[in-house]
């Protein structure tokens, strides 16, 4: 089936072949050589998040777990700490433990932002904290800046790492009055994707200091990333950050326009109720079976993608779905949404 509109950013008429590639031709020259957009995607990332070096990765999980492995080999620690709904331990296969030998301590509640109490509350060396923005699992919440401040501060003091898993970073920075590079001098490695708010295929950027940088150069040749064709990959998300970042602000006002209908709606309500970023879920008194039932009957009668899936909810009566509201997110009015949203049981 089709996708003819979608709400969601990773799915939809803008990622597919055609279009990718008729954007990338817009973009490429005859006087473009293999090694250029790489090296230009990683100035610019770098100079964005004011850090020192920056370096591309194929994989966001491969540039996650090479900076956690740097950090466990410059401190001689082998644990670090993080939400428990961390992408590198519920999305990863525990790739960090299997391949590096990395121990995790979930921090805090498994539903809530983690606070400073919950990392002090950590009885063992850390090689480093990863901090997530936004809290994609929970919704896309955010921490205020100055606890996030303190967060990073405190893992610093003891000698740990602060990394920031900055997948969203660009969808993030909206919820807070700070630049990227005010937000990134939090911490010592920053994270961000190429493909998901920048509407890339895939890829990562890791940025930090010279010699952190360095180092993940050499373990990113042993895990296979070094690869020498990256320049289409790197082109596209090079289009992404001269047409999707200067309109994030948009989007994340889009999202709190779709969050307000769905609210005073009332068969629906999002988390958080007033969305920080362009990211919040919605939650619905259907089951999760429901709910994939009745999407999947929407994109076959009318070409609609609402969601990549729906999560489950310890109540199994309900379930929620993400919103992450992009360029394609923007040809849906809130009272369409709505409308959409509160149609679902009768395909069921």
């Amino acid at each position: 089936m089709d996708v003819l509109r979608s709400l969601s950013q990773h799915s939809g008429p803008r990622k597919s072949p055609y279009e990718v590639l008729r954007r990338l031709a817009e973009h490429v020259t005859p006087e473009t050589r293999p090694e250029d957009p790489v090296r230009e995607l990683e100035e610019r990332v770098a100079g964005l998040l004011g850090k020192p070096a920056a370096l591309f990765f194929p994989s966001g999980t491969m540039a996650q777990q090479v900076a956690l492995r740097v950090h466990a080999e410059r401190t001689g620690r082998r644990a670090f700490a993080g939400h428990p709904q961390t992408h590198l331990h519920v999305w990863e296969n525990q790739g960090y433990n299997a391949l590096h030998g990395l121990t995790f301590h979930p921090t805090g509640d498994r539903n809530e932002l983690f606070g400073l109490d919950d990392l002090k509350a950590v009885h063992e060396p850390l090689a480093a904290v990863v901090f997530e923005l936004p809290q994609r699992d929970i919704g896309g919440v955010l921490p205020e800046f100055a606890d996030l401040a303190a967060q990073a501060g405190w893992a610093r003091s003891t000698g740990a790492a602060a990394h920031l898993d900055g997948a969203r970073l660009w969808e993030a920075q909206t919820g807070y009055d700070a630049s990227f590079a005010e937000i990134s001098a939090l911490f010592d490695t920053v994270y961000v994707s190429l493909y998901k708010g920048l509407e890339g295929v895939r890829g990562a950027v890791l940025a930090g200091d010279g010699d952190t940088i360095a180092q993940t150069a050499a373990w990113r040749r042993r895990m296979g990333g070094a690869i020498v064709d990256a320049w289409p990959l790197a082109a596209i998300a090079l289009m992404g950050m001269d047409v999707n970042l200067p309109r994030m602000h948009e989007f994340r006002d889009h999202a709190r326009a779709i969050a307000h209908a769905v609210n005073a709606d009332g068969f629906a309500h999002t988390v958080p109720e007033v969305p920080s970023t362009p990211l919040f879920h919605v939650h619905l008194p259907m089951s999760r079976a429901d709910a994939q039932r009745a999407s999947q009957r929407l994109l076959e009668e009318t070409g609609i993608k609402l969601f990549l899936y729906a999560r489950s909810n310890p109540d199994p009566g309900r379930c929620a779905f993400e919103v992450s509201v992009g360029i394609g997110g923007l040809e849906f009015t809130p009272g369409e949404v709505v409308e959409l949203i509160r149609g679902l049981p009768s395909r069921v």
